[in-house]
């Protein structure tokens, strides 16, 4: 969108806030950047400049805006609609995979040269991995020096850098300030004491966002010891490169409430990817909302309650052996198989608030657990000590980096996975936005409620003008049912 000067224009000049994320405003006079709906006078037009990231404003030499802080803008949506190498690239950067592994680790995840990674992100982004990378360490670092009260080398290191010299200049280049300023700046803005041991933080989101089926769906699904719903929270362990954590999202008015305890808080930049991802918090939902509306049965549907997000996982193994202990089960028998297999597998963990005992076991752990234990049909048994073993010898990967037409054609061939488990998993762990359940039960009854097609055939070939959105559709049609994956729980409701 960066490309199209006189509509970037028109977004500055209304400050509309649906494009941040989608490009960055460069102003050439004070050699700032802004976000779309930065407060501030817009200025003259032949002063503007766009990029399409922040990395490239950066590397172009602008700092960034003190008043809009433009580094803290949702993500582009660009990046979740898509499956090609510069969207898969721009998924694994965000999990902090070249602070990791390098940029030949990228490449190899990927399968091309770091050359052609290195061409196809300047091509499209304005920066190469490196400057991608270091604007979102400088987007950590600023997180930790905001929101605890770690020493200035811990945030260092922990954010990713070489060396504090490196964070010191990185910092004062990007936001016009000294780490010691940033600090200063956050405590005078008055907000709370910081918990020890705890990173508090806002997630932004583009408006809408209905909070009920997400929210909903991550409660009422909760596997026992893993996840719950406490206080107006949901509440889930997570396994981390460096340790445990556990996390706590609640849905605010313009935002969403992030409490983090990470055992090691070189983390922080994996967890923070791993809970936007989970709530789908970089999804444009006027745009998706904007199709499926044109549809006038999913119209009043989507008047009524606009906003709603596709839930998704923290993690896509945990995800696909979910998915097949959920198989012609009710929620509750799938939340029991799955609680029998974390408390028997999975990693103990302390959780200062109670309530969370484990991390969900890890395919490794899985690989050897006798079928005769689980309380299972003999076929799904198969089924699903067949997925554990693909996925624990690194045959069948579903990450955020996957290809997912070619997932769906490593799944389809396991035995026991039919066109429901594949789409599901498509949809919640991998994040195709157009992933699509016409065999799903409470599909077809909403189908039928609403005069639409109720076959699969016929129903897919219905939908085919809700693409590349029908994830999301499926959101919409599963409210036809009064479920509890709909609604938020009760406040003071512990799952």
């Amino acid at each position: 969108m960066h490309t199209d000067t006189e509509r970037c224009v028109r977004a500055v000049r209304s400050k509309d806030a649906r494009f941040d994320g989608w490009f960055f405003t460069a102003v050439l006079t004070t050699r700032i950047y802004c976000r779309p709906s930065c407060p501030v006078v817009p200025p003259k037009d032949e002063n503007m400049t766009f990029y399409p990231s922040a990395a490239a404003c950066q590397q172009a030499g602008f700092r960034a805006c003190k008043r809009c802080r433009p580094d803290t803008s949702p993500g582009s949506p660009e990046w979740n609609a898509r499956a090609d190498s510069v969207a898969r690239a721009m998924r694994l950067i965000r999990d902090g995979v070249v602070d990791r592994e390098g940029v030949p680790g990228l490449a190899t995840r990927l399968g091309y040269s770091a050359r052609q990674i290195e061409r196809q992100l300047l091509a499209e982004l304005g920066a190469g991995p490196l400057a991608l990378a270091r604007a979102q360490r400088a987007q950590t670092a600023r997180v930790l020096i905001e929101t605890t009260a770690l020493p200035m080398a811990e945030v260092a290191f922990a954010a990713g850098f070489s060396s504090i010299r490196t964070f010191n200049d990185t910092v004062r280049e990007v936001f016009a300030l000294a780490p010691g300023e940033l600090r200063a700046r956050a405590t005078r803005s008055a907000r709370p004491p910081a918990t020890p041991g705890v990173i508090a933080l806002r997630l932004p989101y583009r408006a809408p966002l209905n909070p009920g089926n997400l929210f909903g769906h991550l409660a009422a699904t909760a596997v026992p010891g893993v996840e719950e719903w406490r206080d107006g929270a949901y509440r889930r362990t997570l396994d981390l490169p460096h340790g445990h954590g556990i996390v706590a999202l609640a849905p605010q008015s313009d935002h969403i409430a992030c409490r983090l305890s990470l055992t090691d808080p070189r983390d922080l930049t994996l967890a923070i990817s791993r809970c936007r991802w989970l709530l789908d918090l970089d999804a444009d939902p006027v745009a998706v909302d904007g199709q499926l509306r044109a549809d006038p049965l999913l119209a009043p549907l989507v008047d009524e309650a606009p906003g709603r997000r596709v839930p998704r996982t923290v993690d896509g193994p945990e995800f696909a052996v979910r998915a097949v202990l959920g198989q012609q089960v009710s929620t509750a028998a799938a939340r029991t198989h799955a609680a029998r297999l974390v408390t028997a597998h999975g990693t103990p963990v302390d959780d200062p608030e109670g309530g969370l005992t484990h991390l969900f076991p890890a395919p490794a752990a899985l690989a050897g657990l006798d079928p005769g234990r689980l309380a299972l049909p003999g076929s799904r048994r198969r089924t699903l000590t067949t997925l554990v073993r693909a996925l624990a010898d690194g045959s069948l990967r579903l990450g955020t980096d996957t290809d997912w037409e070619k997932a769906r054609a490593e799944l389809t061939a396991l035995p026991g996975f039919g066109p429901w488990t594949v789409e599901v998993i498509a949809m919640r762990a991998l994040g195709d936005p157009d992933a699509f359940l016409p065999t799903d039960l409470g599909i077809r009854r909403a189908a039928q409620q609403l005069g639409l097609p109720s076959t699969p055939a016929a129903l897919t070939a219905r939908a085919a003008g809700w693409r590349p959105w029908r994830a999301y559709a499926v959101q919409y049609l599963w409210t036809v049912d009064d479920h509890p994956i709909n609604h938020l729980p009760a406040q003071g409701s512990s799952s």
